[in-house]
């Protein structure tokens, strides 16, 4: 396949709950190995570039077994899945116990088959990495036990919860340093040589498997962050940064794996200095859900290079459902702005149907819900349309906005441009639940001395406006509450 494209489109798959529900609809098992070849083909028509099988690697029994006496996990499982036993219990898929394929959903063949069909139709695969922490039955918990932190026999004592007795040896449970420790898992420790060496050569292998990773909680690795979680557990503070010893070694191998990074508290910047593609844009996602348009712009003022290496989202497996967090109305407006800024695009699978029900990544089915057709078909001109050369090659450019005396309204709208040679695009969204007005002012003068057709791309209307007056005093718009356009520019 050709270097990956500008800004590319990412589609989340529970990898597990998606083949028992083609299990489920075909009526024999189905693995990652034998897909038919219409559900790669329906995933290809939304005009994705990647597919992000979440959950594919081995996972721990010991996991399920921690999993299934705790009282918080129990209680999401009946919550989303009223009927639940004890076998629809997988586990974590963030409980790694090896990073090889689960058997169940097809092994490392299988994986391989599933590669080979999307790579026909031209999509990339994207696994998951979990640097911070592994499975309590991960081969090296008795192998290589250096390579985790330890605590001593006071530790877990005082502390069950946080560290856990194996054997002769007391290791501290996986955490992050703002909430109590994972149960299920032990911390590694992100400054012995050791491991760092370890997890180099588990990526490597990784990359010749996959096209990219997904590296979770991955700003627990940098040093200043590990180092104030763990203190003088961890030993001396490395020269290297961890991401900056293993991001070129694995890209010398293959050059155009790509590494993505679940990243919180505003060290995206860091993170992506120290070589990650993607950084998830949580501050965006955020600032859509409970913010104004005027936040949200001033957002998206940052640096284009910065920009442009965010992966904006407003729903994974980790947030709820987009319908749910996101009042009817402003759904639409949000999934509008987070697919139409530069940098990559991340949907979950089911968002574009409308599910509801938030899911436990723990678990392999779950609960039927009716799919809203006409969100989905809304979703599908919106791919359609950001499947255009200029999304991938184009500039973009923040437009301002204007208004007039006594209408303030102008404040609540968003615009950017897209151009390159040939095509020309504007979006325009009213990010809130009244009407808004104003001018939107397109950047440079190419559009003075000719008229112009204006297409919406998702409603198909076709206005004509002359280039001078969109110039001086602006485009006129006049938006319903949480409305858009999204406009192609053609000579008239």
């Amino acid at each position: 396949m050709e270097t990956w494209q500008k800004n590319p489109v990412v589609y989340e798959i529970n990898t597990w709950v998606w083949l028992w529900e083609l299990t489920r609809q075909l009526g024999y098992p189905v693995t990652l190995g034998n897909v038919p070849g219409e559900k790669w083909d329906e995933l290809a028509r939304l005009n994705i570039e990647a597919i992000w099988l979440m959950g594919v690697w081995e996972r721990s029994p010991m996991g399920i077994a921690i999993s299934n006496h705790h009282a918080g996990n129990l209680s999401d499982f009946h919550n989303a899945l009223p009927d639940f036993t004890f076998s629809d219990n997988v586990g974590s898929p963030y409980c790694v116990r090896g990073y090889n394929v689960d058997e169940q959903l097809g092994g490392n063949q299988g994986l391989a088959e599933a590669r080979r069909q999307l790579a026909r139709r031209g999509i990339r695969i994207i696994l998951d990495f979990v640097p911070n922490h592994l499975a309590h039955d991960h081969p090296w918990v008795t192998e290589s036990p250096d390579y985790f932190i330890h605590g001593k026999a006071e530790d877990f004592q005082k502390d069950p919860i946080s560290f856990e007795q194996i054997g002769d040896a007391i290791f501290a449970c996986g955490r992050d340093p703002y909430f109590p420790a994972w149960q299920d898992v032990l911390q590694l420790n992100a400054f012995h040589p050791g491991l760092r060496a370890a997890a180099i050569e588990t990526v490597v292998r990784i990359s010749n498997q996959c096209d990219g990773v997904r590296c979770d909680m991955a700003m627990l690795l940098i040093n200043k962050v590990f180092e104030r979680t763990w203190g003088t557990r961890a030993g001396s503070l490395p020269v290297n940064e961890y991401w900056e010893e293993l991001i070129p070694a694995v890209k010398r191998n293959n050059h155009d794996f790509i590494f993505i990074a679940e990243a919180y508290w505003d060290l995206e910047w860091e993170l992506q200095q120290q070589g990650f593609d993607y950084c998830y844009d949580k501050r965006l996602y955020d600032r859509l859900e409970h913010d104004t348009a005027s936040g949200i712009r001033q957002h998206l003022m940052a640096d284009s290079g910065y920009q442009s290496k965010m992966i904006r989202f407003i729903e994974n497996h980790d947030e709820p459902r987009h319908v749910v967090a996101f009042q009817p109305g402003k759904n639409r407006a949000a999934v509008v702005v987070s697919s139409t800024l530069p940098g990559a695009k991340l949907y979950h699978e089911g968002q574009f149907e409308g599910r509801k029900i938030k899911l436990p990544v723990f678990l392999r089915r779950r609960p039927d819900e009716p799919a809203d057709t006409d969100l989905f078909g809304f979703v599908e001109k919106l791919l359609r349309a950001i499947h255009h050369p200029v999304f991938k090659t184009g500039r973009w450019q923040l437009c301002d906005c204007t208004g007039w005396s006594n209408n303030v309204t102008f404040n609540h709208l968003l615009a950017w441009w897209w151009c390159n040679d040939d095509e020309r695009y504007l979006v325009v969204v009213n990010y809130s639940a009244q009407p808004a007005q104003g001018h939107i002012h397109m950047p440079g003068n190419e559009l003075c001395g000719s008229n112009w057709g204006l297409n919406d791309a998702i409603t198909g209307v076709t206005f004509e406006r002359n280039g001078d007056e969109m110039h001086d005093p602006g485009l006129y718009v006049d938006l319903g509450p949480w409305q858009n356009h999204f406009l192609r520019f053609y000579p008239f």
